[in-house]
């Protein structure tokens, strides 16, 4: 028997950093939540949580948090290395989760979460962004009709310094750029080509003392799929870091191309933004026009059509993308979304950029 689901869903939120701070807001504007617990480490320094929600209860450890606050929902937003633990005790104690990207640290514990999930029939939404963009809905419809195979062309590097600098150096104790920012990427060529990897083949390169020696800042991995369809994603993090290196994604295929037309970061200096435009999480939402174009020749080899471009007038900024995900697993709560496939998909694309941290790591391609 269904447990009758309230008016109001009670939130707790792990983990206050960029993401957690936004998705906190998305919760405290959208109807259909409440934010009943607020819970990071340093939550006692946090002057900005206190002053921003006074009256929501704050706490320094989770489990107390949960046993206290008895959450419908817990929204999981801290370092990877506890997702999977966070994510399942969650499960255990009734409540829904929202958990952002990745899943987890090894498909093994990723694994592990979506068999809770199932176990104690609640939902799981993983924060893999695209998805709620209707400029990435849009791309990718147009991307499907281009024909197989298909070659996608992605990436997102960030000149990060000042705090996104130490934000890094921080998240890369666990992750490597292209595992990190890399599942967004996969998960889409996925969905473009609905065909299953086949291989995955990595480089890498650490740029900087300031890392682990074990760990590198500068990662592209190649995927090939089994319709025959190809892709690359590139993702580094640091000072060194080119701005122009900044934004691809192109996808082509037999019938023409698509890309996402984005501002030169250049520009951007120019029009006196700061020097750390590409790591400024909210440049990373927004996006420009999407430009097609045909494939098809006349007799003289000349195109038969012109480029076309599409606007999307609905641009959410970074804080309107958390609303638009936080929306999604409202509704999914109350039955409007079946998350299953979701959950699988956020283990495939876990899986991908693992192999590609293993090829990169070994030196050698890694059959999927």
């Amino acid at each position: 028997m269904n447990t009758p689901i309230p008016e109001k869903l009670r939130v707790l939120v792990v983990g206050l950093g960029h993401m957690g701070v936004t998705h906190a807001k998305a919760y405290d504007r959208l109807d259909g939540y409440e934010l009943a617990g607020l819970c990071c480490r340093s939550i006692a320094k946090r002057h900005d949580i206190a002053k921003l929600w006074p009256d929501v209860a704050r706490f320094a450890e989770f489990g107390y948090a949960l046993s206290k606050v008895q959450p419908d929902v817990v929204s999981v937003n801290t370092w990877p290395d506890t997702h999977a633990d966070f994510a399942i005790r969650a499960f255990q104690a009734g409540a829904h989760v929202f958990l952002e990207k990745p899943i987890a640290e090894t498909v093994a514990d990723a694994e592990r979460v979506v068999a809770a999930a199932e176990a104690y029939n609640r939902k799981l939404l993983v924060g893999l962004s695209p998805r709620h963009s209707p400029t990435w809905v849009r791309f990718m419809d147009l991307a499907r009709g281009l024909g197989k195979p298909l070659v996608m062309r992605m990436n997102l590097n960030q000149r990060s310094i000042g705090p996104a600098w130490t934000w890094h150096k921080n998240l890369m104790k666990s992750l490597s750029p292209i595992v990190d920012c890399g599942v967004h990427y996969v998960d889409m060529m996925c969905h473009m080509t609905g065909a299953k990897p086949v291989r995955v083949h990595a480089i890498g390169a650490r740029l900087t003392d300031e890392i682990a020696p074990d760990m590198y800042n500068y990662g592209q991995l190649q995927v090939v799929f089994d319709d025959g369809s190809v892709g690359w994603y590139e993702a580094a993090w640091g000072p060194q870091i080119s701005e122009v290196a900044f934004f691809v994604k192109d996808v082509f295929g037999p019938k023409g191309g698509v890309h996402i037309v984005v501002e030169d970061p250049r520009d951007m200096l120019a029009a006196g933004a700061t020097s750390a435009v590409s790591s400024d999480i909210h440049t990373h939402a927004k996006s420009g026009a999407i430009r097609v174009h045909h494939a098809k020749l006349l007799s003289d080899q000349s195109l038969a059509e012109s480029d076309e471009e599409f606007l999307i007038a609905d641009q959410p900024d970074h804080d309107g993308m958390s609303m638009r995900k936080q929306r999604f697993l409202l509704d999914a709560i109350h039955g409007k979304h079946d998350l299953a496939n979701h959950m699988r998909d956020a283990i495939n694309s876990l899986r991908i950029v693992l192999a590609a941290d293993e090829s990169i790591r070994t030196g050698r391609a890694i059959e999927m």
